[in-house]
């Protein structure tokens, strides 16, 4: 470590890691976030070869995407955990059969992934997917459904990827060439802005993104702390709110070659999805209880002050357990009953207590999985874990 420069581009503060010592500086979001680092940070940087210099960003927020499948149990359910297992946000999904009904995406979509069917059916598609794909505004478009059907609908939709069926003949998931378009689409969204490319003025390595980072970390943790397993790794920063996880803990029978996954939850961030942040909480019928536990009323919604960021923190890790249990099922279910270990880390780490963070997971504990028995709490104080992933 002490032979580089280790920099992380937040949505809201950059860290920099110059040996041992770590500096975190809140963005000025009035300048390029080149400028921004070169003016705070000349004196380190001009201490370092391009080659020396290892940067991640989480920055951009993460990519949209739009699924349409043809059932719930496979090519939905299939979909939906290779794109937010690589660092994708699911804007909504569509049962094909009732596509006709479906409503249209507002937002423009980054990635639409059409599945469904093992290789041995066809004609499963009709002009009603392309009807519904000409109302809906997206940038990118994938297939990965059976073989049989690709050509036909190669031939009707421009720009169409087609890739590998991620549904084998012995109904388990293949993932890996839709995981790595994925990622691959997410790496070149962080590359394509424009303040991420200025940033190869001072290195030459590749700009990964921060939760592809932080999951290299994982096999390392306990370099770092002390972390029984399973446990779990949940990063709540600005603009997303991270889950990473060992497959082990997932209660499912698809086949996966990863030893660590993650999920990423655009819209659970304190500060550029503040709102969306809060909308979550109010729809949630768990949360006005929470609020009496932590002793404040709907009003702290409104308040822009320490307290009210030390609310949201809490809310973040409440409802992201939330939607990964029993509670929750749209999401990937999460075995949160065997879990020995939770690791925070993140912005929150600098505004939450050990003891305020035990609290809402127990919380969280007693109210949704009726026990009073939880996992330990380990907290990243320093914010430092992404320093151990990013030069492997």
């Amino acid at each position: 470590m002490k032979k580089n420069l280790l920099v992380d581009i937040g949505s809201t503060y950059f860290k920099v890691c110059d040996g041992e010592d770590i500096q975190q500086h809140f963005r000025d979001f009035n300048k390029d976030i080149f400028d921004d680092l070169k003016y705070k940070c000349a004196d380190i940087i001009e201490k370092y070869k391009k080659e020396e210099v290892f940067i991640c960003s989480s920055a951009n927020g993460g990519l949209s995407t739009l699924i349409i499948g043809i059932t719930n149990s496979f090519s939905l359910k299939y979909a939906t955990n290779i794109a937010f297992n690589s660092g994708i946000n699911i804007i909504d999904t569509v049962l094909y059969q009732n596509i006709k009904n479906s409503s249209i995406p507002s937002d423009l979509i980054d990635v639409v992934i059409i599945t469904g069917g093992i290789d041995s059916v066809s004609d499963i598609f009709n002009e009603d997917l392309f009807t519904y794909l000409e109302q809906v505004n997206y940038s990118n478009i994938v297939y990965v459904g059976n073989e049989n059907d690709a050509k036909f609908l190669s031939q009707n939709i421009k720009n169409l990827v087609v890739l590998p069926n991620i549904i084998t003949n012995k109904l388990q998931v293949n993932e890996n060439e839709l995981k790595e378009y994925l990622t691959n689409l997410y790496q070149a969204d962080i590359e394509g802005k424009e303040d991420i490319k200025h940033l190869y003025n001072i290195t030459s390595n590749q700009i990964y993104s921060t939760p592809y980072i932080v999951n290299k970390t994982l096999p390392l943790i306990n370099n770092m702390f002390k972390v029984a397993d399973p446990f779990i790794l949940v990063d709540i920063g600005g603009a997303t709110t991270d889950i990473h996880y060992s497959t082990t803990l997932v209660n499912d029978n698809m086949v996966k070659n990863n030893e660590y996954d993650r999920l990423v939850f655009k819209k659970l961030g304190v500060y550029k999805s503040k709102e969306s942040l809060i909308y979550a909480a109010k729809n949630n019928e768990f949360v006005y209880e929470l609020l009496a536990h932590m002793n404040v009323t709907e009003n702290i919604f409104q308040e822009d002050s320490d307290k009210a960021l030390r609310t949201l923190m809490k809310l973040a890790i409440f409802l992201v357990l939330y939607k990964v249990s029993e509670a929750h099922p749209l999401y990937v279910h999460l075995k949160l009953d065997l879990l020995k270990s939770i690791v925070l880390t993140g912005g929150i780490t600098k505004v939450l207590k050990q003891e305020e963070a035990e609290d809402i997971v127990g919380f969280f504990y007693k109210k949704i999985l009726n026990t009073t028995i939880k996992p330990n709490i380990v907290l990243d104080s320093n914010y430092e874990i992404w320093t151990l992933g990013i030069t492997q």
